[in-house]
Order: structure tokens, then C-alpha cells, then sequence
């Protein structure tokens, strides 16, 4: 809970320039940038305090004057890395393609970074830049008739999609990860086919093959968009 509560005021608050002692030489956003490029090169795994600090040419101890801890660097990462939502204005067309791309941009964000998949996972501290996002989904579906408790699971279905497509697309090439999910899965059933007939059918079919992330939005929000026919 200490490290939460720590992690939330570095998200939140603005740091305190000390009254005693050296000026600060590094800010949190250089620091969080540090971070963000070690674990988009190496993965969270590899992320440590240590190699931030040799990053950035300071000591351990002297960066621990900033971020207390791995747990807080990470917040900060993610709050980061995600970014600020997509500004409303810049998609016309109402909540249902205000929706679809938002969906679409977040699964950009965690295409770019795949170790905050693992990251946002849990209770854990949220920063502004997470919450604005979630702002924006649910301010697309203002005044549509749904319930708040139905405006938030909308956006955690949404958000859960775009998360599990880019999850799936983690470490295979840029703009085809079913394709090459799809000829793994291909080389393994060869001379299985007896033994998963639908399977083996379903990926003989070219349609079907880097559909997924449209695929499974347009579905969303068909029963969304039916949800808010009934109630109107």
C-alpha cells in the first residue's frame, strides 16, 4: 500500500523542489523515458534501477532521490507510454466511431510497447493520462441510455480486445501477426488434420487471417449499438 500511495503522488502531484542540497538535474518524464526505452529494447523483465541509472549517467542512489522503486518507475512508464487520449474532435460520426477508434489507437499504444500489457495488469496506481483515456471512451457514450456500470464495461471490453490482439501480436512482424500465427499454427497441424478438422479448415481460409482486431470491434459494438436501440 506504502509503494501504491507513493506511485499515485509522483503520478499525481508535482514534486517539491528540495530546500536543501543539490538542485534536481532529472526530471521524472527523463527518467520514465529511460525506462520506457530499456523495457521497449529488452522487455520489463530486464528493466532495473541500475540500468535506468547508467542510462541516464547518475548512480543508483542518486536516482533514488527521484522514484523510491522499481514499482513507481513502472507507473510512471505506463502513464507515459500510453500518452494522452485521442482528442475527441479529430473523430466525427458519434459514439460508435469514436469508440472504434479509440479502441484502434489504444491497441497502437500497446503494439509500441508490449511490456505494458503486463504492466496494467491488477490493482495498481493510475495516472492521468490512463484515466483520460478512460474518460473518453465513457464520454463517447454519454446520453446514449446505458447505465454507468454499462458505459464501463463497455470501455474494459473494448480495452480487453485491443489488449489480447496486441498481446498476440507481440514479437511477430508489423502489420501481419495473425499471418504468422496462422503458418505457425499451419506447420504444426500439417499431417494433423485429421485430428483438428475445423481447425485445420478454418485457417485454410485466406479471409480469415488478420481480421481479428476488426473483427471482434465491429462485434462489440454491433451488441452495444442493439443494447441502446432497446433502451431508445
Amino acid at each position: 500500500m506504502a509503494t501504491e500511495t507513493t506511485a499515485i503522488t509522483l503520478l499525481w502531484e508535482q514534486p517539491a523542489a528540495p530546500k536543501r542540497g543539490p538542485k534536481p538535474t532529472l526530471s521524472l518524464d527523463t527518467i520514465a523515458t529511460a525506462g520506457i526505452e530499456i523495457a521497449d529494447a529488452d522487455g520489463l523483465a530486464a528493466l532495473t534501477m541500475q540500468r535506468v541509472a547508467e542510462r541516464l549517467g547518475v548512480t543508483k542512489m542518486a536516482l533514488y532521490r527521484y522514484v523510491p522503486g522499481k514499482v513507481e518507475l513502472v507507473a510512471l512508464m505506463v502513464d507515459l507510454a500510453i500518452g494522452e487520449p485521442p482528442p475527441p474532435a479529430a473523430v466525427a460520426g458519434g459514439w460508435r466511431q469514436t469508440l472504434d477508434s479509440w479502441a484502434r489507437q489504444m491497441y497502437d499504444r500497446f503494439r509500441a510497447h508490449p511490456w505494458a500489457l503486463e504492466a496494467t495488469v491488477g490493482a495498481r496506481a493510475f495516472g492521468p493520462n490512463e484515466l483520460g483515456w478512460l474518460e473518453q471512451a465513457t464520454a463517447a457514450l454519454a446520453g446514449t441510455g446505458l447505465a454507468g456500470s454499462e458505459i464501463l464495461d463497455t470501455a474494459a471490453t473494448l480495452a480487453g480486445h485491443a489488449r489480447v490482439i496486441a498481446q498476440q501480436a507481440a514479437g511477430t512482424p508489423a502489420g501481419a501477426p495473425e499471418q504468422a500465427m496462422g503458418d505457425a499454427m499451419g506447420a504444426m497441424l500439417a499431417g494433423r488434420e485429421e485430428r483438428f478438422p475445423t481447425l485445420s479448415a478454418a485457417l485454410a481460409e485466406p479471409a480469415g487471417k488478420d481480421q481479428a482486431l476488426d473483427f471482434g470491434l465491429r462485434c462489440i459494438l454491433d451488441g452495444v449499438e442493439l443494447l441502446i436501440s432497446r433502451l431508445n
